[in-house]
Protein backbone atom coordinates (compact mmCIF):
# COMPACT_ATOMS: atom_id res chain seq x y z
CA UNK A 1 0.00 0.00 0.00
CA UNK A 2 0.98 3.27 -0.73
CA UNK A 3 2.90 5.34 2.21
CA UNK A 4 0.87 8.70 4.28
CA UNK A 5 2.68 11.73 4.87
CA UNK A 6 1.62 13.08 8.43
CA UNK A 7 3.30 16.17 8.85
CA UNK A 8 3.40 16.90 12.35
CA UNK A 9 1.12 14.05 14.27
CA UNK A 10 2.60 10.79 15.68
CA UNK A 11 0.84 7.21 14.17
CA UNK A 12 -2.49 6.77 15.31
CA UNK A 13 -2.13 4.36 18.42
CA UNK A 14 1.83 5.42 19.18
CA UNK A 15 3.01 1.93 18.39
CA UNK A 16 5.35 1.03 15.55
CA UNK A 17 7.32 -2.16 14.57
CA UNK A 18 10.09 0.01 13.35
CA UNK A 19 11.53 3.76 13.72
CA UNK A 20 13.52 4.64 10.95
CA UNK A 21 15.03 8.12 12.32
CA UNK A 22 16.13 10.09 9.33
CA UNK A 23 15.09 10.28 6.17
CA UNK A 24 17.98 11.51 3.84
CA UNK A 25 19.61 8.84 1.48
CA UNK A 26 20.09 6.15 4.19
CA UNK A 27 16.77 6.21 6.17
CA UNK A 28 14.56 5.76 2.60
CA UNK A 29 17.21 3.18 1.63
CA UNK A 30 16.27 1.04 4.89
CA UNK A 31 12.87 1.61 4.39
CA UNK A 32 12.68 0.26 0.41
CA UNK A 33 14.83 -2.75 2.26
CA UNK A 34 12.09 -3.52 4.59
CA UNK A 35 8.89 -2.62 2.55
CA UNK A 36 10.64 -5.13 -0.33
CA UNK A 37 11.31 -7.62 2.35
CA UNK A 38 7.99 -7.62 4.54
CA UNK A 39 5.66 -10.50 4.47
CA UNK A 40 3.00 -9.86 6.68
CA UNK A 41 1.79 -6.61 7.93
CA UNK A 42 4.21 -4.45 9.85
CA UNK A 43 4.23 -0.98 10.58
CA UNK A 44 7.15 1.34 10.12
CA UNK A 45 7.82 4.95 10.29
CA UNK A 46 9.94 7.51 9.03
CA UNK A 47 10.70 10.20 11.22
CA UNK A 48 12.41 13.20 8.96
CA UNK A 49 11.61 17.00 9.37
CA UNK A 50 12.67 18.12 6.23
CA UNK A 51 9.92 18.13 3.73
CA UNK A 52 11.59 15.91 0.89
CA UNK A 53 12.91 12.62 1.15
CA UNK A 54 16.39 11.30 0.18
CA UNK A 55 17.51 14.47 0.24
CA UNK A 56 19.99 14.34 2.90
CA UNK A 57 23.41 16.37 2.68
CA UNK A 58 24.73 15.30 -0.40
CA UNK A 59 21.31 15.00 -2.64
CA UNK A 60 19.19 18.34 -1.45
CA UNK A 61 21.11 19.99 -4.29
CA UNK A 62 19.04 21.46 -7.30
CA UNK A 63 21.69 22.82 -9.16
CA UNK A 64 22.91 21.03 -12.36
CA UNK A 65 26.51 22.30 -11.98
CA UNK A 66 26.12 19.66 -8.63
CA UNK A 67 27.40 15.92 -10.34
CA UNK A 68 27.73 12.28 -8.54
CA UNK A 69 31.34 11.84 -8.00
CA UNK A 70 30.68 7.90 -9.28
CA UNK A 71 29.06 7.18 -12.78
CA UNK A 72 25.69 6.59 -12.78
CA UNK A 73 26.10 3.08 -13.45
CA UNK A 74 27.10 2.14 -9.84
CA UNK A 75 24.65 4.01 -8.30
CA UNK A 76 22.14 1.38 -8.04
CA UNK A 77 19.94 1.11 -4.39
CA UNK A 78 20.16 -2.81 -4.85
CA UNK A 79 23.54 -4.50 -4.79
CA UNK A 80 21.45 -7.53 -7.28
CA UNK A 81 19.95 -4.97 -9.43
CA UNK A 82 23.45 -2.86 -10.61
CA UNK A 83 21.68 -1.59 -13.57
CA UNK A 84 18.24 -0.18 -11.52
CA UNK A 85 19.85 3.40 -11.70
CA UNK A 86 19.97 3.55 -15.38
CA UNK A 87 16.93 2.12 -15.89
CA UNK A 88 15.50 5.29 -13.54
CA UNK A 89 17.31 7.70 -16.18
CA UNK A 90 16.63 5.86 -19.05
CA UNK A 91 12.82 5.83 -18.43
CA UNK A 92 12.81 9.16 -17.29
CA UNK A 93 14.27 10.58 -20.12
CA UNK A 94 17.31 12.65 -17.91
CA UNK A 95 19.08 13.14 -20.70
CA UNK A 96 17.27 12.62 -24.12
CA UNK A 97 19.23 11.25 -27.01
CA UNK A 98 21.92 9.72 -24.87
CA UNK A 99 22.69 5.47 -25.04
CA UNK A 100 22.42 3.42 -21.98
CA UNK A 101 26.61 2.46 -22.01
CA UNK A 102 27.54 6.43 -22.26
CA UNK A 103 25.15 7.47 -19.64
CA UNK A 104 26.38 4.52 -17.75
CA UNK A 105 29.49 6.23 -17.98
CA UNK A 106 28.32 9.84 -16.83
CA UNK A 107 28.40 12.29 -13.89
CA UNK A 108 24.81 12.36 -13.17
CA UNK A 109 23.58 15.43 -11.45
CA UNK A 110 23.04 14.43 -8.23
CA UNK A 111 19.30 15.56 -7.81
CA UNK A 112 18.27 13.10 -10.16
CA UNK A 113 19.34 10.02 -7.46
CA UNK A 114 17.51 11.53 -4.43
CA UNK A 115 14.16 11.48 -7.32
CA UNK A 116 15.15 7.58 -8.42
CA UNK A 117 14.99 6.96 -4.73
CA UNK A 118 11.51 8.85 -3.76
CA UNK A 119 10.10 6.73 -6.84
CA UNK A 120 11.79 3.45 -6.02
CA UNK A 121 10.46 4.15 -2.19
CA UNK A 122 6.55 4.59 -3.17
CA UNK A 123 6.74 1.18 -5.76
CA UNK A 124 8.25 -0.52 -2.74
CA UNK A 125 5.32 0.91 -0.30
CA UNK A 126 2.79 0.73 -3.06
CA UNK A 127 3.81 -3.61 -3.28
CA UNK A 128 4.13 -4.02 0.42
CA UNK A 129 2.11 -5.68 2.74
CA UNK A 130 3.61 -3.07 5.41
CA UNK A 131 2.50 0.58 6.03
CA UNK A 132 4.74 3.13 6.34
CA UNK A 133 4.26 6.68 7.95
CA UNK A 134 6.45 9.61 7.26
CA UNK A 135 6.50 11.77 10.12
CA UNK A 136 7.74 15.26 9.41
CA UNK A 137 9.01 15.86 13.24
CA UNK A 138 12.95 15.44 14.33
CA UNK A 139 13.27 12.58 17.28
CA UNK A 140 14.85 14.71 20.12
CA UNK A 141 15.11 11.55 22.53
CA UNK A 142 14.80 7.76 22.80
CA UNK A 143 14.65 5.48 25.95
CA UNK A 144 14.72 2.15 26.43
CA UNK A 145 11.51 0.40 27.78
CA UNK A 146 10.06 -2.66 28.22
CA UNK A 147 9.08 -3.91 25.11
CA UNK A 148 11.56 -1.34 22.63
CA UNK A 149 12.21 2.29 22.43
CA UNK A 150 9.74 5.30 23.52
CA UNK A 151 10.92 8.15 21.15
CA UNK A 152 10.55 11.88 21.56
CA UNK A 153 9.82 14.07 18.61
CA UNK A 154 10.04 17.66 18.18
CA UNK A 155 6.33 18.48 19.41
CA UNK A 156 6.37 16.84 22.58
CA UNK A 157 4.82 13.83 21.73
CA UNK A 158 5.56 10.43 22.15
CA UNK A 159 5.63 7.52 20.33
CA UNK A 160 6.94 3.90 20.83
CA UNK A 161 8.98 1.55 18.58
CA UNK A 162 9.79 -2.30 19.14
CA UNK A 163 12.96 -1.53 16.89
CA UNK A 164 14.86 1.62 15.69
CA UNK A 165 17.33 2.28 13.30
CA UNK A 166 19.69 5.86 13.60
CA UNK A 167 19.95 6.33 9.78
CA UNK A 168 20.89 10.64 10.96
CA UNK A 169 23.08 11.46 8.21
CA UNK A 170 25.92 13.50 7.98
CA UNK A 171 26.33 17.22 10.07
CA UNK A 172 29.17 19.82 8.85
CA UNK A 173 32.17 20.21 11.08
CA UNK A 174 32.47 23.59 12.72
CA UNK A 175 35.03 26.33 11.24
CA UNK A 176 38.22 25.60 12.80
CA UNK A 177 38.99 29.00 13.69
CA UNK A 178 38.83 31.18 16.81
CA UNK A 179 35.97 33.76 16.84
CA UNK A 180 33.77 31.90 14.42
CA UNK A 181 31.60 30.93 17.24
CA UNK A 182 30.98 34.64 17.88
CA UNK A 183 29.90 35.26 14.19
CA UNK A 184 26.35 36.02 13.64
CA UNK A 185 25.10 32.82 12.06
CA UNK A 186 24.67 34.74 8.47
CA UNK A 187 28.38 35.98 8.45
CA UNK A 188 29.40 32.14 7.78
CA UNK A 189 27.86 30.02 5.39
CA UNK A 190 27.75 26.41 5.59
CA UNK A 191 28.37 24.71 2.16
CA UNK A 192 25.63 22.13 2.50
CA UNK A 193 23.78 25.41 2.30
CA UNK A 194 23.31 25.37 -1.12
CA UNK A 195 21.13 28.51 -1.72
CA UNK A 196 22.58 30.26 0.81
CA UNK A 197 25.83 30.05 -0.76
CA UNK A 198 24.21 31.38 -3.95
CA UNK A 199 23.53 34.94 -2.20
CA UNK A 200 27.33 35.21 -2.02
CA UNK A 201 27.89 35.46 -5.91
CA UNK A 202 29.01 38.53 -7.06
CA UNK A 203 32.21 40.88 -7.56
CA UNK A 204 33.08 40.51 -3.69
CA UNK A 205 36.32 38.22 -2.33
CA UNK A 206 34.82 35.19 -0.84
CA UNK A 207 37.04 32.56 1.64
CA UNK A 208 35.95 28.62 1.46
CA UNK A 209 37.70 26.81 4.34
CA UNK A 210 38.55 23.71 3.65
CA UNK A 211 39.72 22.14 0.20
CA UNK A 212 37.70 19.00 -0.32
CA UNK A 213 34.51 17.80 -2.19
CA UNK A 214 32.67 20.81 -0.18
CA UNK A 215 34.88 23.38 -1.70
CA UNK A 216 34.40 21.75 -5.02
CA UNK A 217 30.23 22.90 -4.67
CA UNK A 218 30.87 25.48 -3.35
CA UNK A 219 33.49 27.02 -6.36
CA UNK A 220 31.10 25.59 -8.91
CA UNK A 221 27.81 26.63 -7.19
CA UNK A 222 29.41 30.34 -6.88
CA UNK A 223 30.70 30.42 -10.52
CA UNK A 224 27.38 29.26 -12.05
CA UNK A 225 25.29 32.07 -9.95
CA UNK A 226 27.63 34.16 -11.74
CA UNK A 227 30.31 35.13 -9.16
CA UNK A 228 33.32 36.78 -10.94
CA UNK A 229 35.36 38.16 -7.51
CA UNK A 230 38.30 36.23 -6.33
CA UNK A 231 37.45 33.11 -4.32
CA UNK A 232 40.32 32.15 -1.35
CA UNK A 233 40.38 28.41 -0.77
CA UNK A 234 42.34 28.18 2.93
CA UNK A 235 43.57 24.37 3.99
CA UNK A 236 46.12 23.47 6.02
CA UNK A 237 47.37 21.29 3.75
CA UNK A 238 45.29 22.78 0.38
CA UNK A 239 45.07 19.21 -1.06
CA UNK A 240 42.42 19.57 -3.60
CA UNK A 241 40.04 16.19 -4.87
CA UNK A 242 41.88 14.25 -7.67
CA UNK A 243 39.99 13.08 -10.83
CA UNK A 244 38.14 10.15 -11.75
CA UNK A 245 40.00 8.50 -15.08
CA UNK A 246 38.68 5.90 -17.60
CA UNK A 247 41.01 2.81 -18.60
CA UNK A 248 40.94 -0.67 -17.19
CA UNK A 249 41.41 -1.88 -13.99
CA UNK A 250 45.35 -3.58 -12.62
CA UNK A 251 44.69 -7.47 -11.58
CA UNK A 252 46.42 -7.42 -8.12
CA UNK A 253 44.67 -9.46 -5.74
CA UNK A 254 43.39 -6.71 -2.93
CA UNK A 255 43.25 -9.85 -0.56
CA UNK A 256 47.11 -9.69 -0.41
CA UNK A 257 46.95 -6.26 1.16
CA UNK A 258 44.76 -7.98 4.29
CA UNK A 259 48.15 -9.68 5.74
CA UNK A 260 50.19 -6.35 5.59
CA UNK A 261 50.82 -3.87 8.21
CA UNK A 262 50.32 -0.15 7.54
CA UNK A 263 53.59 0.96 6.23
CA UNK A 264 53.72 -2.53 3.51
CA UNK A 265 50.55 -1.51 2.21
CA UNK A 266 51.31 1.96 1.55
CA UNK A 267 54.35 0.45 -0.57
CA UNK A 268 52.67 -2.34 -2.08
CA UNK A 269 49.81 0.15 -3.61
CA UNK A 270 52.27 2.83 -4.52
CA UNK A 271 54.16 -0.17 -6.52
CA UNK A 272 51.03 -1.04 -7.88
CA UNK A 273 49.79 2.34 -9.05
CA UNK A 274 53.38 2.62 -10.52
CA UNK A 275 53.28 -0.69 -12.41
CA UNK A 276 49.59 0.31 -13.83
CA UNK A 277 51.28 3.55 -15.57
CA UNK A 278 53.65 1.29 -16.85
CA UNK A 279 50.97 -0.56 -18.42
CA UNK A 280 49.11 2.02 -19.62
CA UNK A 281 46.63 2.04 -16.72
CA UNK A 282 45.82 5.01 -14.97
CA UNK A 283 46.54 4.78 -10.77
CA UNK A 284 43.30 5.37 -10.19
CA UNK A 285 42.22 2.14 -11.12
CA UNK A 286 44.43 1.15 -7.87
CA UNK A 287 41.91 2.96 -6.10
CA UNK A 288 39.12 1.23 -7.48
CA UNK A 289 40.54 -2.22 -7.13
CA UNK A 290 40.63 -1.94 -3.70
CA UNK A 291 37.23 -0.15 -3.37
CA UNK A 292 35.29 -3.16 -2.03
CA UNK A 293 37.60 -4.32 0.15
CA UNK A 294 37.84 -0.79 2.13
CA UNK A 295 35.77 -2.10 5.43
CA UNK A 296 38.12 -5.42 5.56
CA UNK A 297 40.75 -3.16 5.15
CA UNK A 298 40.20 -1.25 7.59
CA UNK A 299 38.89 -3.83 10.01
CA UNK A 300 42.29 -5.70 9.26
CA UNK A 301 44.71 -3.17 10.68
CA UNK A 302 45.47 -3.06 14.51
CA UNK A 303 44.54 -0.33 16.58
CA UNK A 304 48.10 1.23 16.48
CA UNK A 305 47.99 1.03 12.66
CA UNK A 306 44.16 2.90 12.61
CA UNK A 307 45.90 5.51 14.71
CA UNK A 308 48.64 6.28 12.35
CA UNK A 309 46.28 6.66 9.42
CA UNK A 310 44.28 8.92 11.08
CA UNK A 311 47.26 10.84 12.15
CA UNK A 312 49.66 10.74 8.87
CA UNK A 313 47.93 9.45 5.93
CA UNK A 314 44.34 10.06 6.06
CA UNK A 315 44.43 13.58 4.43
CA UNK A 316 46.30 12.11 1.13
CA UNK A 317 44.46 9.06 1.30
CA UNK A 318 41.26 11.19 1.10
CA UNK A 319 42.14 13.36 -1.84
CA UNK A 320 42.94 9.75 -3.60
CA UNK A 321 39.89 7.74 -2.96
CA UNK A 322 37.24 10.61 -2.82
CA UNK A 323 37.56 11.98 -6.12
CA UNK A 324 35.49 14.65 -8.54
CA UNK A 325 34.14 13.69 -11.89
CA UNK A 326 37.16 14.90 -14.73
CA UNK A 327 34.99 18.01 -16.02
CA UNK A 328 34.87 19.26 -12.62
CA UNK A 329 38.35 18.65 -11.96
CA UNK A 330 38.56 20.62 -15.62
CA UNK A 331 36.41 23.68 -14.38
CA UNK A 332 38.48 23.95 -10.74
CA UNK A 333 41.75 23.92 -12.88
CA UNK A 334 40.90 26.76 -15.33
CA UNK A 335 39.77 28.73 -12.11
CA UNK A 336 43.12 28.43 -10.83
CA UNK A 337 44.79 29.38 -14.12
CA UNK A 338 42.53 32.46 -14.54
CA UNK A 339 43.50 33.62 -11.03
CA UNK A 340 40.09 33.40 -9.68
CA UNK A 341 40.58 30.52 -7.96
CA UNK A 342 43.47 30.95 -5.28
CA UNK A 343 44.67 27.77 -3.03
CA UNK A 344 46.40 29.10 -0.12
CA UNK A 345 47.97 26.55 2.81
CA UNK A 346 47.09 28.12 6.19
CA UNK A 347 46.08 27.46 9.94
CA UNK A 348 43.23 29.98 10.36
CA UNK A 349 43.67 32.10 13.19
CA UNK A 350 41.25 34.05 14.35
CA UNK A 351 38.28 35.41 11.84
CA UNK A 352 35.86 38.77 13.25
CA UNK A 353 34.38 41.82 12.22
CA UNK A 354 35.97 44.35 9.85
CA UNK A 355 33.92 47.69 8.93
CA UNK A 356 31.21 45.65 6.76
CA UNK A 357 33.82 43.15 5.69
CA UNK A 358 35.21 39.97 7.55
CA UNK A 359 39.01 39.52 8.14
CA UNK A 360 40.09 36.35 8.55
CA UNK A 361 43.86 35.53 9.76
CA UNK A 362 45.91 32.82 9.77
CA UNK A 363 50.07 31.40 9.73
CA UNK A 364 51.45 29.59 6.38
CA UNK A 365 53.55 26.24 7.04
CA UNK A 366 56.60 28.78 7.75
CA UNK A 367 54.98 30.30 10.32
CA UNK A 368 54.57 33.56 8.07
CA UNK A 369 51.32 36.03 9.11
CA UNK A 370 48.22 35.76 6.15
CA UNK A 371 44.98 38.20 6.21
CA UNK A 372 42.40 38.32 4.23
CA UNK A 373 39.54 40.76 4.11
CA UNK A 374 36.25 38.98 2.30
CA UNK A 375 32.69 39.87 1.96
CA UNK A 376 31.49 35.93 2.62
CA UNK A 377 33.04 33.06 3.96
CA UNK A 378 31.98 29.39 2.99
CA UNK A 379 32.44 26.70 5.78
CA UNK A 380 33.59 23.49 4.10
CA UNK A 381 35.53 22.07 6.47
CA UNK A 382 33.68 18.37 5.72
CA UNK A 383 31.86 16.05 7.77
CA UNK A 384 31.92 15.74 11.13
CA UNK A 385 32.82 12.67 12.31
CA UNK A 386 33.42 13.16 16.21
CA UNK A 387 31.49 11.58 18.49
CA UNK A 388 32.46 14.39 20.94
CA UNK A 389 31.10 17.04 18.68
CA UNK A 390 28.59 15.82 16.67
CA UNK A 391 25.79 18.29 17.67
CA UNK A 392 22.39 16.34 16.96
CA UNK A 393 20.46 16.22 20.28
CA UNK A 394 19.67 12.61 19.83
CA UNK A 395 22.99 11.48 19.50
CA UNK A 396 24.34 13.29 22.47
CA UNK A 397 20.99 12.33 24.34
CA UNK A 398 22.03 8.46 23.77
CA UNK A 399 25.52 9.03 24.61
CA UNK A 400 24.34 10.91 27.75
CA UNK A 401 22.49 7.86 28.78
CA UNK A 402 24.26 4.94 27.83
CA UNK A 403 22.52 3.79 24.84
CA UNK A 404 25.78 4.86 22.70
CA UNK A 405 29.24 5.00 23.33
CA UNK A 406 31.60 6.78 20.92
CA UNK A 407 33.13 4.98 17.98
CA UNK A 408 36.97 3.26 17.55
CA UNK A 409 39.12 6.52 17.95
CA UNK A 410 36.38 8.10 18.33
CA UNK A 411 35.18 8.01 15.56
CA UNK A 412 31.41 8.00 14.91
CA UNK A 413 29.31 5.27 17.54
CA UNK A 414 30.60 1.76 18.18
CA UNK A 415 28.84 -1.02 16.82
CA UNK A 416 29.03 -5.00 15.95
CA UNK A 417 31.10 -5.52 12.97
CA UNK A 418 29.09 -7.84 11.55
CA UNK A 419 25.77 -7.31 12.59
CA UNK A 420 24.57 -3.02 12.31
CA UNK A 421 23.78 -3.06 16.22
CA UNK A 422 24.56 0.05 18.52
CA UNK A 423 26.89 -0.79 21.53
CA UNK A 424 26.23 0.65 25.01
CA UNK A 425 28.11 2.40 27.21
CA UNK A 426 29.14 -0.92 28.57
CA UNK A 427 29.79 -1.92 25.20
CA UNK A 428 27.00 -4.83 24.81
CA UNK A 429 25.00 -4.70 21.32
CA UNK A 430 21.23 -3.31 21.51
CA UNK A 431 19.57 -6.20 19.38
CA UNK A 432 16.35 -3.83 18.47
CA UNK A 433 18.45 -0.54 17.71
CA UNK A 434 20.20 -0.45 14.47
CA UNK A 435 22.76 1.84 13.04
CA UNK A 436 24.37 2.91 9.35
CA UNK A 437 26.06 5.37 7.92
CA UNK A 438 28.79 7.74 8.80
CA UNK A 439 27.79 7.22 12.28
CA UNK A 440 30.06 3.53 11.70
CA UNK A 441 33.34 5.55 10.42
CA UNK A 442 35.14 4.69 13.59
CA UNK A 443 34.04 0.78 13.02
CA UNK A 444 34.04 0.45 9.45
CA UNK A 445 35.46 3.73 7.63
CA UNK A 446 33.99 2.90 4.59
CA UNK A 447 30.79 3.45 5.21
CA UNK A 448 29.11 6.86 4.08
CA UNK A 449 28.89 6.13 -0.05
CA UNK A 450 26.31 4.44 -1.73
CA UNK A 451 27.90 0.63 -1.83
CA UNK A 452 27.71 0.61 1.84
CA UNK A 453 24.57 1.90 2.65
CA UNK A 454 22.71 -0.32 0.34
CA UNK A 455 24.51 -3.55 2.13
CA UNK A 456 23.48 -2.03 5.55
CA UNK A 457 20.23 -1.13 4.48
CA UNK A 458 19.60 -4.64 3.34
CA UNK A 459 21.01 -6.49 6.18
CA UNK A 460 19.43 -4.40 8.75
CA UNK A 461 16.07 -4.74 6.86
CA UNK A 462 16.53 -8.46 6.93
CA UNK A 463 16.73 -8.31 11.08
CA UNK A 464 14.05 -6.23 11.53
CA UNK A 465 11.29 -8.14 9.28
CA UNK A 466 13.21 -11.20 11.05
CA UNK A 467 12.79 -9.50 14.59
CA UNK A 468 9.05 -8.33 13.93
CA UNK A 469 8.34 -12.30 12.58
CA UNK A 470 9.41 -13.38 15.72
CA UNK A 471 7.53 -11.11 17.84
CA UNK A 472 4.15 -11.85 16.59
CA UNK A 473 1.64 -13.48 18.59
Amino acid sequence: MAYNRRMTDSPRNGELDLAIIGGGAAGVLVAIQVLRQAKAPLALAILEPASQLAQGIAYATPWPEHLLNVPAAKMSAFADQPGDFLDYLMAANAYPGQAREVLGERYVCRHYFAAYLQQRLQEAAAASPAQLQVIAQPVLGLQLDDHGYRLTLGDAQTLHAVQAVLATGNSMRPMPVAGAEALPADDVIEAWDYDGVRTLAGEQAVAIVGSGLSMADTVLALVAAGHTGPLHVISRHGLLPLPHAHGGLPTFDPATLLQMNLRQRLRALRGFARQAQADGLPWQGVMDRIRPHGQALWCSLDAADQRRFLRHVVRYWDVHRHRIAEEVDAQLQALIESGQLRIHRSRLQSVGREGDALRLSGRDANGNEQHWTIGGVVNATGVETRASALRNPLLQQLQADGLARPGPHGLGLDSTVPGDRLRSASGQPQARLGVLGSLRIGSLWESLAVPELRQQAQALATQVVAGAATAMP
